[in-house]
């Protein structure tokens, strides 16, 4: 809603104060503070007995580690200070600077947060814009036409930008619905490993998500919303294929062709084609002997049968990624047996809230208390993101390599080894096959949604063994063990290193990316341009996964940003493309793959699909959010060649 409301009237104001009131009683008390701070422009409330201290161990911590009569104190000083604010009484406060916001989120997460995350951490609360001003109307008539690829977080998160600034656009969607991966993963227990007040969009947040971390249908409802609330449906044709695209020199167009419902192809023209196709779009299958011939159903995680039942049956699962650790929990009980074939444990973080809903009260919290949603979710974007950062760098001189690379680090492996031992107490052979003997956070951090409950069920079985082939309806594992199953999940994720497959991209020489980049190594210019391809970005392309945590959608909104400058530049200046300079693709690649070898993924201890086969990381970039948001900030214009004029 809304806080620009009028004022409310004696009866409002009597039953606004009751029902916050009772709301306050399961306060996050360290976002309600920001809130005070902000509304009354009264920084001295930091420093007094309501300053939260720093409280270690998951979850969000609701009281701050206040004592609980300050806790009720504090309870009791915003309830007066909100109700007066809406009766209009509350004089107003200053706008907070971005080092205002940086006092007040240090103050109430109890730690001090660097000052480069200032401007980067003001937007996600709005008090920076992050919206890239419209052109003038008489600009508007000469901008670009540009065809989006893909309608999930990224292609939407583009149009709703492009519009805004006065471009028009398509978007060709290969499925029938919006949402990406987010309409097409449907599997049990689907969901975010993202607290999912963060994994929205700055620009459009929600405060009746039903879960901390939500699952499948409650994603896919929001991203419905945000299509028909800025009219991105009426941009879309649904159930279009793009097979190929390449640039024409000459009128400075892409020319690409489509795959119809129908099974027809059809040829369109555009300045410009921004690919938002994402990483996770196109199931990863095993070569396994014998796979073919298995006698019951095979389904990937990632193409899930919803008509498949698997009461009572004998399931095989592959996998313990995040989508198997997601699947497990949620069919135990629903089949006889479950086998999981682990090749390697993973790391698993535990918190409290991810199986805990959102109540009524903290639902009207952060619908009716200005700021409160915003400060709550800022404080996730810190937590989850950059604070995590420093563990993932190796330090040369720590003498635990084999385990861990810095002394954080090996923090963290204490402490996340102490949890599985926990978890699986009485188990020795559970314990002896999950915990992992790489460090943490070299591989993608997974979240316990139940995984461990579930190991050790009688009716589940951990195979701590990749598998070596299909034998009919048996499963064999490498070491030999066979198990029989009356189907079989692959949980394998993704071709993540084939990006943009298996579209045929073709740039200003004739090459195509796939000749440019080869099977499984794609490089861009900060992800998102590659030299020869002009007018041609990528949205999620190489090197832009934040695999230290913090939300996928705030770094697709700085690239959309990036992209969207670079358009503006080229309509003011009537320019007919913008292609970056080779130069400076090659060196900013030799300074990634340079920071990308301090990093953990780099460890030779274990391997993921962040790295291709030469062992160079291809999905991951090695920074911090906040300095991906300053190199995405403004595009240097020397990094560039313009040509036109159109």
């Amino acid at each position: 809603m809304s806080h620009e409301v009028p004022p409310l009237s004696p009866s409002e104001a009597a039953s606004f104060r009751r029902d916050l009131t009772a709301a306050v009683r399961e306060a996050h008390l360290p976002s309600l503070l920001a809130v005070m701070v902000q509304l009354s422009g009264d920084f001295t409330l930091l420093d007094g007995p309501f300053r939260p201290r720093r409280v270690r161990g998951p979850g969000d911590h609701d009281g701050g580690g206040l004592p609980e009569e300050d806790q009720e104190r504090l309870r009791e000083q915003a309830v007066d200070l909100l109700v007066a604010h809406r009766c209009g009484e509350l004089a107003p406060a200053p706008d907070l600077s971005p080092q205002d916001v940086l006092t007040v989120l240090s103050a109430c997460t109890g730690e001090e947060v660097p000052a480069e995350e200032a401007e980067m951490l003001a937007e996600e609360l709005g008090v920076l814009s992050r919206q890239v001003p419209a052109l003038a109307a008489a600009e508007v008539e000469d901008a670009p036409h540009a065809l989006i690829i893909g309608a999930g977080f990224s292609g939407l998160c583009a149009a709703v930008r492009l519009a805004q600034a006065g471009f028009s656009y398509t978007i060709v969607e290969k499925n029938p619905e919006v949402g990406g991966t987010w309409f097409e993963n449907t599997y049990p227990g689907c969901g975010v490993d993202t607290p999912v007040h963060l994994y929205s969009f700055s620009f459009t947040q929600s405060a009746d998500w039903p879960t901390y971390f939500a699952r499948q249908p409650e994603v896919h409802k929001y991203l419905i919303g945000v299509a028909d609330e800025y009219g991105v449906r009426d941009h879309i044709r649904f159930g279009t294929e793009v097979e190929a695209a390449t640039w024409d020199d000459e009128s400075q167009h892409w020319t690409t062709r489509l795959r119809l419902p129908d099974g027809s192809t059809e040829e369109i023209s555009t300045p410009v084609v921004i690919s938002a196709v994402g990483l996770l779009n196109r199931p990863a299958y095993p070569s396994l002997p014998g796979l073919d011939d298995f006698d019951g159903p095979v389904v990937h995680t990632g193409d899930w049968d919803n008509s498949l039942d698997l009461t009572g049956k004998r399931v095989a699962v592959i996998g313990t990624g995040a989508s198997a650790m997601q699947l497990v929990p949620a069919i135990v009980g629903t089949a006889a047996h479950i086998s999981v074939f682990q090749r390697s444990p993973q790391w698993i973080i535990p918190n409290p809230n991810t199986t805990k809903s959102v109540t009524a009260a903290t639902q009207f919290l952060m619908a009716e208390v200005p700021h409160y949603l915003g400060w709550y979710r800022l404080r996730q974007a810190w937590t989850f993101g950059d604070r995590l950062h420093p563990m993932l760098r190796i330090d040369p001189e720590w003498p635990h390599q084999d385990r861990s690379i810095n002394a954080a680090n090996e923090r963290h492996r204490v402490f996340l080894t102490r949890y599985i031992e926990r978890q699986l107490e009485g188990r020795p052979d559970l314990i002896a096959a999950c915990v992992p003997t790489y460090p943490p956070y070299g591989k993608r951090p997974l979240l316990d949604h139940g995984w461990y409950d579930a190991l050790k069920r009688p009716d589940v079985t951990l195979v701590a063994d990749g598998v070596a082939r299909v034998e009919g309806n048996t499963v064999v594992a490498a070491g030999g063990e066979r198990v029989e199953a009356d189907v079989i999940v692959l949980a394998t994720g993704f071709q993540t290193l084939d990006m943009l497959g298996p579209m045929e991209i073709r740039g200003r020489s004739g090459a195509s990316l796939r000749e440019t980049w080869g099977p499984d190594d794609a490089r861009a210019l900060l992800g998102m341009t590659v030299p020869d391809f002009p007018n041609f970005f990528i949205l999620f392309g190489p090197n832009t996964n934040a695999g230290h945590g913090g939300s996928h959608v705030m770094s697709v909104e700085m690239q959309v940003r990036y992209v969207l400058k670079l358009l503006v530049r080229m309509t003011r200046e009537h320019h007919g493309s913008v292609e970056v300079r080779t130069e400076t693709f090659e060196a900013f690649n030799e300074e990634l793959d340079r920071a990308l070898a301090r990093s953990i993924w780099s460890h030779p201890g274990m391997n993921t699909y962040y790295r291709n086969a030469k062992g160079r990381i291809v999905t991951n970039v090695p920074w911090t959010n906040a300095e991906y948001w300053h190199r995405t900030l403004e595009p240097a214009p020397d990094d560039f060649r313009m040509t036109g004029p159109r």
